[in-house]
This record gives C-alpha cells, sequence and structure tokens, in this order.
C-alpha cells in the first residue's frame, strides 16, 4: 500500500473488542498519523505473559510515510508502548508536558532518549502535521492535560474523543470544554470516534472531589495504619489520597516503582503543590509508622506488585497485619477479578481489614458513563458514531447511543480500514493486526513458538531425558530425565517410565541407533508416546544425546 491513495481512512490496531492497547491510524491523501500507542494487560487467560503491545507491522512497512505519533494523555494504556515499538515507527511524538515527562522516563530507561523527537503541545493548541489540520480540546480524566482531538479534512472532520468524563469537580486537570464541543458540533462532524468504556453504566456522573471528600472522612475515621492502592497513573486520585492524609495529620509514604515516577512527573509539571514530599521505603524509618498512610501499587492484583508481594508476607520492607486497613480506591479491569481476590483474601488472612467501593465510596471512574456519553452525542452531532476502547458489549453499548441521537453507528474490528471519504464511509479492506508480548527486553508474538512451548509447558508440563550411547549405539548406562511438576522424584511409577524408555531405545534398528539426528527423533516419539499413554497429557519433550 505504498501507492498514493487519495482518500481519508481510519484504521485501529489496537483498542477495539478489547479494553487497553489504543493504537489508532488515519490516512490523508497517502500520508499516516497514529493516536496513542499503548500497552495491554493479558489477564487469567494468558498466565504466560504478562503485559502485550499492539503488533506494528502494517505501519511499519509504511513509515516513510507516517508523519507522526499524537498522544492524547499519558496512560498505559495510551502512551504505554512507544518505547517498545517507536523503533519500528521512528516518526517525531507529540505530547503535552505532562505526557512528555512520563514518556521520557521511559525512554531513558530504554536506552532511546536521545533517539526520539519529542514535540509540546500546548492545551487547546491547534495545528498542522502534513495536511492533517489538528485542534486539541481539553478534556476531565482521571490523569492531568487528558485532550481529544479535532481533525480537519478536505474529506470532513472527525472527533477522536480518547478518554473523557464530564466531571463539573475535578481535583486536577481541565473542565471538559463543552461549549468547544458544541462549536464543533454547529462546524459539522463526520464521524466521531469515541472512548466506550463505561458506556453501559446507567448511573448519575460521579466527581473525583466526591471521591475526595469520601476519602477525607474514612481516613479520618480509622484507627491504625491505612495502606490505600488505586492506579499508579491516577493523578488526581493521588493527590486526593493524600490530601486526606494531610488533614488526618498523617505523613505519606508511596510504595511502588510507578508511583515514584508519577510523583517526580507531577511535581515537575506543577502538579502536587499543596502536598507535602512522599516518604518512601528508603527513607520511611523517618516518619511514625504506626500512623502512616501508605499508597500502593497492584490494585489488579498484578504478579510482581508491591500490594500482591505485601500480601504474601514477602516484601522486602512492608508487612500488613491485624490493626491496618486497605482500601482499593479503583475499580476491577475485566479479567483481573481472581487475582485481585486472592490477593484481598490474603489480607483478610493476615487479619487486615479490606475495603472496597461496594463498602464505601471510594473510587470514581474516569470514564463517561452512558448519560456522559449521550450528551457529548446531543452536543457533536456526528453523521457516524464509530465506538472505541472496550469490549464488545461496551461497543455495542455505545452504537445504540448513536442510533438514539440520529447518529448511523459503524463497528469496526481490529485492522479494519475505513475509508470516510470521498464517498459514502465504508469498509475498504484489513490490515494485518495482532498482539506483541514484552517478554524482558523482546517483543514475541503470542503465537509464535517461543510462547507456544511456554504455554504448553504450562499446562502439559516439559520433560527433558538425556543418554549416552557408544558407537554402536548401543546404551552406556540408564537414561537420565527431569520431569518436574509430573512425577516425584521417588516415584515407582518414574522409574517404571526411565526403564521403559530404555529398553525402547535398545530395540530401535541399528540402522536408527547409527544416527544421531534419527535417534534423537525416535527418543522423542518414543517418549512421548510412554508419557502419553501414563499422564493423558502431551508435555514438551526435549532429548540430549550424548555418542562416545
Amino acid at each position: 500500500m505504498n501507492e498514493q491513495v487519495n482518500d481519508f481512512a481510519f484504521l485501529p490496531l489496537g483498542g477495539t473488542g478489547e479494553i487497553g492497547m489504543n493504537f489508532n491510524l488515519y490516512r490523508l491523501n497517502g500520508k499516516w498519523l497514529a493516536i496513542d500507542c499503548g500497552i495491554g494487560f493479558t489477564g487469567n487467560d494468558m498466565p504466560e505473559a504478562d503485559i502485550m503491545v499492539p503488533d506494528p507491522e502494517f505501519i511499519a512497512r509504511q513509515k516513510d510515510d507516517l508523519l507522526a505519533l499524537v498522544i492524547t494523555h499519558a496512560h498505559e494504556d495510551h502512551i504505554g508502548a512507544v518505547a517498545y515499538l517507536w523503533p519500528d515507527l521512528e516518526c517525531p511524538v507529540y505530547a503535552t508536558k505532562f505526557a512528555a515527562s512520563i514518556l521520557r522516563r521511559k525512554l531513558r530507561e530504554a536506552g532511546m532518549l536521545e533517539d526520539v523527537t519529542i514535540r509540546l503541545i500546548k492545551m487547546e493548541d491547534r495545528f498542522n502535521i502534513g495536511e492533517f489540520d489538528l485542534e486539541f480540546i481539553p478534556v476531565t480524566h482521571s490523569i492531568p492535560e487528558a485532550q481529544s482531538v479535532f481533525i480537519r479534512t478536505p474529506y470532513g472532520n472527525v472527533l477522536h474523543t480518547g478518554d473523557w468524563k464530564l466531571d463539573p469537580e475535578p481535583v486536577i486537570g481541565n473542565v471538559t470544554n463543552l461549549e468547544k464541543f458544541a462549536e464543533l458540533g454547529r462546524e459539522g462532524v463526520l464521524a466521531m470516534v469515541c472512548d466506550s468504556t463505561n458506556v453501559i453504566v446507567k448511573r448519575a456522573p460521579e466527581s473525583e472531589a466526591q471521591v475526595r471528600r469520601s476519602l477525607i472522612d474514612l481516613i479520618g475515621s480509622i484507627k491504625g495504619r491505612v495502606a490505600v492502592t488505586c492506579f499508579a497513573s491516577n493523578v488526581s486520585r493521588v493527590e486526593s489520597i493524600a490530601y486526606a492524609a494531610k488533614k488526618a495529620n498523617r505523613p505519606v509514604v508511596i510504595i511502588g516503582r510507578s508511583l515514584k515516577n508519577l510523583e517526580v512527573a507531577a511535581r515537575e509539571n506543577g502538579y502536587l503543590a499543596d502536598i507535602p514530599p512522599f516518604f518512601t521505603e528508603q527513607n520511611m524509618n523517618d516518619v511514625d509508622l504506626d500512623h502512616v498512610i501508605f499508597i500502593v501499587t497492584g490494585s489488579q492484583g498484578e504478579e510482581r506488585s508491591a500490594l500482591t508481594r505485601i500480601s504474601f508476607d514477602v516484601h522486602q520492607h512492608i508487612a500488613f497485619g491485624s490493626g491496618d486497613t486497605v482500601i482499593y480506591s479503583s475499580r476491577t479491569i475485566p479479567g483481573n477479578e481472581l487475582a485481585i481476590m486472592r490477593v484481598q483474601d490474603n489480607l483478610a488472612r493476615r487479619g487486615a481489614k479490606v475495603i472496597t467501593s461496594r463498602d464505601h465510596f471510594v473510587h470514581a471512574s474516569g470514564h463517561a458513563c452512558y448519560e456522559e456519553v449521550c450528551e457529548l452525542y446531543k452536543l457533536v452531532k456526528p453523521t457516524y458514531g464509530i465506538p472505541v476502547h472496550g469490549e464488545w458489549i461496551h461497543l455495542n453499548g455505545q452504537a445504540n447511543v448513536a442510533k438514539e441521537y440520529g447518529a448511523e453507528p459503524i463497528l469496526l474490528e481490529d485492522g479494519d480500514i475505513l475509508r470516510l471519504g470521498p464517498g459514502k464511509p465504508k469498509i475498504i479492506g484489513g490490515a494485518p493486526y495482532g498482539r506483541l508480548v514484552i517478554d524482558g527486553s523482546r517483543l514475541l508474538s503470542i503465537g509464535g513458538d517461543v510462547l507456544t512451548a511456554r504455554r504448553r509447558m504450562l499446562y502439559n508440563g516439559v520433560v527433558v531425558a538425556s543418554f549416552a550411547v557408544n558407537m554402536n549405539g548401543e546404551l552406556l548406562s540408564d537414561p537420565n530425565i527431569s520431569a518436574p511438576g509430573l512425577f516425584d522424584q521417588y516415584d515407582e511409577e518414574f522409574d517404571d517410565v526411565i526403564d521403559e524408555f530404555g529398553e525402547a531405545i535398545e530395540r530401535l534398528p541399528q540402522k536408527i541407533r547409527l544416527n544421531d539426528d534419527e535417534l534423537t527423533e525416535s527418543a522423542k516419539v518414543i517418549l512421548r508416546r510412554i508419557l502419553g499413554r501414563r499422564l493423558k497429557k502431551k508435555p514438551l519433550v526435549e532429548i540430549h544425546l550424548l555418542r562416545l
């Protein structure tokens, strides 16, 4: 697709049909613009990996025509994949000051800070990138400097909302500029690409200021140590917790690397200005630990998070128990229920009291609910509504709202290329898309050999057999087999497996036993059959052959 294409098109490569991994592409007369580049979490259905990113293969092949990557805000599902995918994109990155601060830390850790050009976006900026005429509209979210992007083109205008909500009392950041949205509606909006995360929730919009007041009352009423866990990137919530601690005359200790990075980025951009500096594990002995407020990472039960390690009593510095209270100031991301429950159960087992949003008003979503989405459709009046950022139940929910307010909904799968103009919008093709898994410093294909083998080992186990033969192919000793997680070391059946395997090797034709490759492959087949018959499993089998 390197030939000149005179049209305006939209292509989601992450975030449509599943929460997270926002990665959106717009094409205008052959040139591309990317909006957001985020990570997603795998959940309980993929225990062999933790974090995934969109596969950039499609746009990487056309990176000479990729003009820029625009970041709407600094949440991980919108910015977290930049350091991993930028080498495939090699384009300037546009971000606000706060998002740029977060991004620079990630790039520095990856050794890429000097490579990436970051251009700052001012709130309410309007400028051109190539033929793309972009205007940024401040919106309320649970992180500072969130903005929607309005794209003007000769084929029609598109509003890309990013994440947003209507909150008349945001404690950090801007009030969503409703008058500006109404003005855009009067100008004319061909399509609105809109966040769907919370659209099926039908209730009155909730304010972060309400959460702050509730936390002040709750923390002020608790005796003993208090730990609060929330999304590490939720600056508004971190400030609300710290403000409640300040009201209760309690010091704040932050636990978790991502919270430390957030504090630095927030303070260097003028946020948390009225909050004393936080203590950390390194200097927390300077405060009264019996009267402290901990802010802790791990609200989603992440395997290596601080709160998970504390709940298993394996954290190096912190232990919770009788008399302590742990407050979950967050929502449960679908797929994380079991992991969160495991941590909460461990905390309760150790005597800590666990408080969630079911018990007290300690969380408000940063995403628009049904009534708020309806209000935006009334103001913007798009001809077409394009739901993104959510499971299919959320995308369908927004499609119904679009129809209710006179817009024609267009439901897309990741990889669908939607031509917005000229002519009536329609899907004109598909692009290859997929997910990659972050494995240390590597990116691995979900369907590739490494993760396939890891998945097989996880559910069926792995068996490694080694044996030595002489130049005539005769066994020099009994084979050695390692099968952790499948047999006990002193299991009689395990001894039977070793004997049966050795006898089968000796019965192989001499022609096979004289050829290393044939002997190795035959041994693998023999051991698979023995284990399949005895275990009713198909473990991954590796053979090490030594010829002396």
